[in-house]
């Protein structure tokens, strides 16, 4: 879904935005227009800008519609009626994607020793003093 490091830069282009979830431009043209709460700053000659706020809105329409297969007016109408509850449990989603993606890591990285590497693993685990 997104590949972002959106810490950099103050704006991106509808590009820039489009490439980050995967989808196309005129996807998120579509989604302004249906969705009251993004509204990406214009530039000269009508060029749009979204800031961090603006990604935060796609994303969270992302996970509406496509991740979780809401119909646009049903995700408009649980972004308007229901914000902060829809926030608090994309959120909360967000975490536990990030908390699986650590633990499968890990799994990957225990799958890589080998049977000797595990026993001397565990020595060094249990001969090390506990507090």
């Amino acid at each position: 879904m997104l590949k972002t490091d959106k810490e950099l830069k103050l704006y991106y282009s509808i590009s820039e935005v489009a490439q980050m979830f995967d989808v196309n431009e005129s996807l998120l043209r579509f989604w302004e227009k249906d969705f009251p709460q993004l509204k990406p700053k214009r530039a000269g000659r009508g060029v749009r800008q979204y800031t961090k706020e603006d990604i935060e809105q796609v994303k969270l329409i992302y996970h509406l519609v496509k991740e979780r297969g809401m119909t646009l007016p049903g995700a408009r109408k649980r972004m308007t009626n229901q914000k902060e509850t829809t926030e608090r449990n994309f959120e909360i989603v967000e975490r536990l994607k990030s908390i699986r993606r650590e633990l499968v890591g890990m799994r990957d990285a225990l799958d890589a020793f080998t049977y000797e590497q595990l026993d001397e693993l565990k020595e060094n685990i249990a001969s090390t003093p506990r507090e």
